[in-house]
């Protein structure tokens, strides 16, 4: 059974330290990129998490412009609300928004609805809180792209499959541009953002997300601590053999004008 991952301090910590790698700088600029705010705009950024985006959002649409970041954990918000900028933090979830109807010109989720349950209700938020011919960018990550190098990749396996069980849907980008369609928006072609890290370089995503997965993964599916840590050290030790890629999949859809 799916058991979601607990966003408290410390792992809000990790994932704040996660974010300022370079190859999520890098994910964020296209993101932003993509998106194409205008001075003036109203935006969402929902599961917000630390607020990173939020605050470079709010630089694009500068002073008359507006930004909700919306996230369900506490902690996540209280980095948020650190972030520089003007940014309206807000507790609140995918499928249960904060917000007035038709209030947004633009609404984004980055790493969010494969988490969520209810797809669907999501989607129906998403349209609810957009105006006519808003806007909404959603990247999601199928977790079947993952390619990690190891000395034993059998044990890897089994990590990454307990990985797994931390999300609704690990798979999400396989079903996205269907959903959105039923939802009745108008989807263009997806595109793919990879991160690849490779080489003894340690401030990278892959090297921030192996304390996340040994926390998680320890003691599902028959995985215990001192073989985790043998995991975690194992990848941590391979230096110039590193080799890490991941694909993040990136919807654009507009709502009906």
């Amino acid at each position: 059974m799916t058991q979601m991952l607990k966003f408290d301090t410390v792992t809000a910590r990790r994932i704040e330290s996660a974010y300022t790698t370079a190859d999520v700088v890098a994910q964020r600029r296209e993101v932003l990129d993509l998106l194409a705010l205008r001075p003036g705009e109203t935006v969402v950024d929902i599961g917000a998490g630390p607020g990173f985006l939020a605050a470079e959002m709010a630089a694009a649409v500068g002073d008359s412009g507006r930004v909700y970041a919306v996230d369900p954990s506490e902690s996540m918000r209280t980095l948020a609300r650190g972030r520089v900028g003007v940014i309206d933090v807000r507790d609140g979830a995918a499928d249960a928004l904060p917000l007035p109807d038709a209030s947004v010109d633009a609404a984004v989720t980055t790493q969010v609805l494969e988490y969520v349950a209810d797809l669907p209700g999501a989607l129906a938020e998403l349209r609810r809180v957009l105006r006519p011919g808003g806007r909404v960018l959603i990247l999601d990550t199928d977790w079947d792209s993952i390619v990690w190098h190891s000395r034993d990749d059998d044990r890897t396996r089994r990590v990454l499959a307990a990985w797994q069980d931390h999300l609704a849907d690990p798979h999400l980008p396989r079903r996205l541009a269907g959903a959105l369609d039923a939802a009745g928006f108008a989807v263009t072609p997806p595109r793919v953002i990879v991160l690849l890290n490779t080489g003894a370089a340690r401030d990278t995503f892959s090297a921030g997300l192996v304390p996340l997965i040994a926390d998680f993964v320890t003691g599902r599916c028959g995985l215990g601590a001192d073989e985790v840590q043998a995991w975690a050290d194992d990848v941590a030790s391979l230096g110039d053999d590193t080799f890490f890629s991941l694909n993040r999949y990136v919807f654009l859809a507009s709502a009906p004008a």
